[in-house]
């Protein structure tokens, strides 16, 4: 199975960026689509953003509209979040997950392996 693996977390302050990075053991092949997720304590884990892994499209949740950018680099096996104008609702241990097949992208339960995760602490 592929394993993945996040970086580039951090503490920031507000209005900072980071660049998180999910890196593939191999080559996704059977993969639909790609997503990062994220889980704050004591919430529960929540889609932030997804793309499909040999199209275009990508999906976003409201919160993150306009701030973060999802993108992947094939070549490298390589998933990005680009994260501007952080605020400190977005302080959460970020994972990126891989989708076998169709079925709604937004959903947790529709990924089928995962990353350990990254933390992203932003500071006000």
């Amino acid at each position: 199975q592929v394993q993945l693996r996040e970086s580039g977390g951090g503490l920031v302050q507000a209005g900072d960026s980071l660049r998180l990075s999910c890196v593939a053991s191999e080559r996704p092949s059977k993969t639909y689509a790609m997503g990062w997720f994220r889980q704050a304590p004591g919430k529960e884990r929540e889609f932030v953003a997804a793309i499909r892994w040999t199209a275009t499209s990508t999906y976003y949740a409201e919160s993150v509209k306009g701030r973060f950018t999802i993108s992947r680099d094939n070549a490298k096996n390589t998933l990005y979040l680009q994260m501007n104008n952080l605020r400190p609702e977005d302080t959460a241990a970020y994972y990126c997950a891989g989708k076998i097949g169709g079925g709604n992208i937004y959903l947790i339960t529709q990924y089928g392996y995962w990353g350990q995760g990254t933390q992203v602490t932003v500071s006000s």
